[in-house]
């Protein structure tokens, strides 16, 4: 987790242009994804006014300050520059007020710009600082992009998880994160996987050494980030153990607010476990789009049951039929069956 966010970096990710302060970019830092859009302290009231967010300045802002007299708007603008100010963004291509600049240049505060509407300035803006500054978790193990979906593989060490990665990567999909993976929420439902800086592209395996994958097999091969779909977990196989084997016995891992959907893989010499992996990330797919091959197993079963038993019935109403016939064959007079045949 991040502490802060230099203005220099929100200004390059979120393409912002610069009215006053370049010299200051790099120095001034934020500390919270929250931006301020600061329309009562136009007014005056100061009383809750969070100094520490980014203030943004939009259409509304704009136009009520260009009805305040100059000594009122600069007295207003003086209050709002406060020593731990990160930056003023005003949005839509708008013109800063000269009272904001002559404030800034007073205490050192960048006033950048933007050509886009308020509300796409203030979604760049919170979905970059919301990114790069909420709490981390760092997890053992493998994030892959396999078909789209981002699967973590974990397992004991040794268990083989680097080297089921290079053979995805060789059959095309892509690594992100190999051994540590920081996992960090970005909504109520998803998670977001990415590689330490200082294992960025690289890749371990035992017995040869650190590999360069982006070096190797190109920049298809690689991601940055992805979103973790499915966790995949590796298990030494043993006769003991207990394995899913209809598909009905997928697990949740809790991860801050996320459950993460995640199935046990037992590994054992001749499985091909990338193969394996690769017909699961399709199969989670298939169940997210509706269709789950357990349920039509279990379909086909009640079926073949339904049949079975309606077989079944009709087979004991023919041998009890047969049975009352050869009964009541048995019970008539023997005279008459001699008359009869005569």
């Amino acid at each position: 987790m991040a502490d802060s966010v230099s203005v220099a970096d929100l200004v390059e990710n979120a393409r912002l242009d610069v009215y006053y302060g370049k010299e200051y970019l790099d120095e001034r830092t934020i500390s919270t994804s929250d931006i301020s859009r600061p329309g009562l302290e136009l007014t005056g009231f100061f009383n809750y006014y969070p100094a520490k967010r980014i203030q943004l300045l939009g259409i509304t802002e704009i136009s009520y300050s260009k009805g305040m007299t100059h000594e009122a708007l600069l007295d207003v603008m003086q209050q709002m520059c406060q020593p731990q100010t990160p930056a003023f963004v005003v949005s839509t291509q708008l013109d800063p007020p000269e009272e904001l600049l002559e404030a800034a240049k007073k205490e050192h505060i960048p006033v950048l710009g933007s050509k886009l509407t308020t509300s796409r300035v203030l979604s760049n803006m919170t979905n970059y600082l919301e990114d790069k500054l909420a709490e981390r978790k760092s997890i053992h193990g493998v994030l892959v992009d396999v078909y789209g979906l981002g699967i973590m593989i974990t397992g004991d060490s040794g268990i083989g998880k680097s080297e089921t990665a290079l053979e995805l990567v060789k059959r095309g999909h892509r690594l992100i994160a190999d051994d540590r993976v920081e996992v960090y929420q970005q909504n109520e439902q998803t998670l977001v996987g990415t590689a330490p800086a200082i294992l960025r592209h690289l890749l371990e395996i035992r017995g040869i050494g650190i590999i360069d994958v982006m070096t190797l097999f190109g920049t298809g091969a690689v991601r940055s980030q992805t979103n973790v779909s499915l966790i995949i977990h590796l298990a030494n196989y043993s006769k003991e153990a207990k394995f899913d084997r209809l598909g009905n016995g997928t697990q949740n891992v809790h991860i801050f607010d996320v459950d993460v959907p995640k199935i046990t893989i037992p590994v054992r010499t001749g499985r091909n476990l990338a193969i394996i992996i690769e017909a699961a990330a399709m199969n989670f797919r298939a169940q997210s789009m509706g269709y789950d091959a357990t349920e039509t197993f279990d379909r086909n079963l009640n079926n073949l049951i339904k049949v079975n038993s309606k077989a079944d019935a009709t087979h004991k109403k023919e041998e009890k039929n047969l049975a009352e016939k050869n009964k009541d064959l048995i019970g008539e007079d023997p005279k008459k069956s001699d008359d009869s045949g005569r």
